[in-house]
């Protein structure tokens, strides 16, 4: 029972919770190795996984039926039967968590039946993220162009999850998720061209005019894996037909995995050693 619980609350997905440590990282002037910070951070972190996980519970008793008659959700343990259905921070943080529950239960009642605003709730969900970890730790000048790319970014993913779904999907798409009837491919894919560029311009402005980086401008050089990210994920949705499930591709393509942890280490060597 225990195991079913845990996986109905999708332990994958907590990897997109990771944002909150934004605000920790680009920091310069509170640092990684500043111990209050980094456990109010973790301890964040932790309460977004378990309210996340509590939303995914919900989300899926409510989409018992819909998920029955899906080829992949049918086998999740409340759908299969496996899992029965009867079965204090900052202020700031508080606040941004309340609003993030808050987001989720009204996304899965009504939102993600709703074309467009289903994507921007989760863009939504995780530049609450990014500011609840902001909120956290205080931080002093943590730029807001990250909180556009953050939102570009997310929109970018969501709307590459939408198409992989209506590809996977094809004729019977509405008939699993309703939103989908919404969307057609040509429309998503020019969704995706612009939200692409639009995340690498905003990254790329943020590299030399955030006014907390490096006076020499070396966060430059982290665009190319910022672009190298942007444009395999575009090449996995599109010719290798996934991205219906991001954790699960973040999780299983090695080129991706590569260009995120080379800008990482980039990142934390321009910020600590430059």
């Amino acid at each position: 029972m225990f195991r079913a619980i845990l996986i109905s609350m999708r332990p994958r997905q907590w990897l997109k919770n990771l944002v909150l440590f934004a605000g920790l990282v680009f920091d310069r002037q509170l640092r990684l190795d500043n111990l209050p910070a980094v456990w109010h951070t973790i301890a964040g972190f932790i309460i977004f996984c378990l309210i996340s996980g509590v939303v995914y519970l919900l989300n899926d008793i409510a989409d018992i039926e819909a998920d029955r008659s899906h080829p992949q959700k049918r086998h999740r343990p409340i759908a299969s039967g496996q899992l029965p259905v009867r079965v204090a921070l900052s202020p700031g943080f508080a606040l941004l968590a309340g609003i993030y529950f808050l987001l989720n239960l009204a996304y899965s009642k009504w939102i993600k039946h709703v074309p467009l605003l289903d994507v921007f709730a989760i863009a939504l969900g995780f530049v609450l993220r990014v500011g609840a970890g902001v909120a956290l730790i205080d931080v002093a000048r943590f730029s807001p162009w990250l909180y556009i790319v953050m939102t570009l970014g997310s929109l970018y993913i969501g709307f590459g999850k939408r198409r992989a779904e209506l590809a996977l999907l094809a004729e019977g798409a509405n008939l699993h998720r309703k939103v989908l009837d919404g969307y057609t491919i040509p429309l998503l894919d020019q969704f995706i061209t612009i939200v692409s560029g639009t995340t690498i311009i905003a990254y790329s402005l943020y590299t030399f005019s955030a006014p907390n980086l490096p006076d020499n401008h070396l966060m430059m050089l982290t665009i190319p894996f910022v672009l190298y990210g942007v444009f395999r994920y575009l090449y996995l949705i599109q010719v290798k037909h996934s991205g219906g499930a991001p954790e699960e591709v973040l999780l299983s393509d090695r080129p991706l995995q590569i260009s995120i942890l080379l800008w990482g280490l980039a990142v934390l060597l321009i910020f600590y050693l430059f």
